[in-house]
């Protein structure tokens, strides 16, 4: 008999128009690491969210040691001893790092709270489990990376054994990545245990025991990681063979669309210059990448470039017209599609349907409006063949509100919009995150054919093999200076992290220093 320590059997659970999951028996041992992996919208978060009472499930158990439970919400969940990091995490963006975490139980003496007391323990087990963090940062002031390390901390507080995270890495940097894959390996050898969400398949390779795949809301198996391949898990979960490198002809470059001069944009957390100085071109016809660790000036640079941060200093010329003091519809208009970072804070209205949110950037064009009244069929017919052509799966199709809908889905939904908007640049920063393979791979087969198309691609991404693969040209960011230019044809990942962690600049940035 095997030791499972929770057992989710028959699970059903249905949305309007949708059933996300469909009879799926899923069971965790004692110990392991268990991924969980499939499509956008296959209904993994779905399946996570009614073990850890988020959602009730109409049909189905759910047993912990043995013995069946009722999990009505998620102060039973964590009773329970189970605890969950989302995909977006859940936390109060202006309260300190201590606040989050002790959030909801909060130690208390005679009704005062205990404040020392849990930031000794905070400090004890960020100590233990190597997830440094100051408990009086301000979480809006804090990296993404260390906002995650945060909901972890909530979790470990909780004295949880049960450790779900929903795509994890989807929003970290390589080096993260690695500091995470560890923690999890440490907390299985300590007998907890992890139910992992993703689309990566080398973090299932390298940390899973066992994974368990699901297709459109039905489980397809579960294998041992050991007797099994990247190719084959990619197969059960997409249902067919995926090109795992990106196929394209050689760029050819055109006029400059975009022209940067020594751009500068103040940080907002320190006195120094987020971006200091920076100067590139991007021409028709070629994709040009921003590579870096986070936070070295990417997120500011291209706020400065898309109009949601003023620069201090410099110029941004767009098909050869002043962009730097327009607003951002000015520069929607003169040719510039924007994929943001931030998918929920800067590209979505969450509580629109769909379809709005598709006509966003264009609903004002004579093809949808008339005298200023919406026309809605017109709207609804485009938002159908968008919908079709890069496989949004919505519930409700175009009338689905895009909150309930999945972040790979929501993902999907902006990429559809911006590059269907005529534009002459498309700046995509991290336009892959949180999707599957399968959608990788069209993804960046559309990001090719647009630059084959004549565009201008600007690409921010801080997943390496996107880097190597997708772009014509490297420039690599550090401290808010570019400080080299690669090509990714005459360079490797080694060379590429020398010039991202700052061991190495251009030989030209060097001479220009020393003149």
């Amino acid at each position: 008999m095997e030791d499972y320590i929770i057992e989710m059997l028959n699970i059903t659970k249905e949305f309007p128009g949708i059933v996300a999951n469909d009879n799926i028996t899923l069971r965790l041992k004692r110990g392991e690491i268990h991924a969980l992996l499939g499509e956008n919208g296959a209904g993994k978060s779905t399946l996570m969210s009614v073990l850890f009472g988020l959602y009730q499930a109409e049909k189905g158990e759910i047993r912990k040691n043995g013995q069946t439970v009722n999990i009505k919400n998620p102060n039973d969940a964590n009773a329970l001893g189970i605890g969950m990091v989302h995909q977006h995490f859940k936390l109060v963006e202006n309260f300190t790092v201590l606040e989050n975490i002790i959030l909801g139980v909060e130690p208390c003496k005679f009704g005062f709270l205990q404040k020392k007391k849990a930031r000794e323990k905070v400090m004890e087990l960020s100590e233990q489990y190597g997830l440094k963090v100051n408990p009086d940062d301000v979480i809006e002031k804090i990296t993404v990376g260390m906002q995650q390390r945060v909901e972890i901390l909530k979790m470990l507080f909780r004295d949880n054994e049960i450790l779900i995270f929903d795509e994890p890495t989807a929003v970290l940097t390589p080096q993260e990545i690695d500091e995470l894959m560890d923690i999890m390996r440490g907390f299985a050898k300590e007998g907890k245990s992890i139910l992992f969400i993703t689309h990566k398949l080398n973090e299932i390779m390298a940390v899973a025991d066992r994974c368990t795949v699901l297709w459109k809301g039905k489980c397809i198996g579960t294998v041992n990681i050991k007797d099994t391949t990247k190719e084959e898990l990619s197969r059960m979960m997409v249902g067919r063979d995926v090109n795992f490198s990106v196929d394209k002809e050689e760029a050819k470059p055109g006029d400059v669309v975009l022209s940067v001069r020594n751009l500068t944009v103040p940080s907002r957390t320190h006195k120094k210059n987020a971006v200091n100085n920076v100067s590139f071109d991007v021409r028709a016809g070629e994709i040009v990448c921003i590579a870096g660790i986070d936070g070295n000036g990417q997120t500011e640079l291209v706020s400065a470039i898309t109009g949601l941060e003023k620069a201090s200093g410099g110029t941004i010329t767009l098909c050869g017209k002043d962009i730097t003091k327009a607003n951002i519809r000015t520069r929607s208009k003169t040719g510039m599609s924007h994929i943001p970072e931030d998918r929920q804070k800067h590209g979505l209205i969450l509580d629109y349907t769909l379809e709005q949110n598709l006509v966003l950037q264009r609903y004002w064009e004579p093809e949808f409006q008339n005298h200023g009244f919406i026309k809605r069929e017109p709207i609804r017919a485009y938002a159908d063949k968008l919908i079709g052509q890069y496989d949004v799966r919505s519930g409700q199709g175009p009338e689905t509100i895009v909150r309930s809908m999945s972040g790979g889905n929501q993902q999907k939904a902006i990429i559809a919009r911006e590059i269907d908007k005529k534009h002459e640049l498309l700046v995509a920063v991290q336009p892959t995150r949180g999707l599957d393979v399968g959608a990788i791979e069209y993804i960046h087969k559309q990001i090719v054919a647009d630059r084959d198309a004549g565009k201008g691609i600007l690409l921010v991404s801080l997943e390496l093999d996107e880097v190597m693969n997708v772009s014509d040209r490297i420039l690599v960011m550090y401290e808010g200076e570019i400080v080299g230019e690669l090509d990714p044809d005459k360079t490797d990942v080694q060379e590429l992290g020398l010039y991202m962690s700052g061991a190495k600049r251009n030989l030209a940035k060097e001479n220009e220093h020393a003149q």
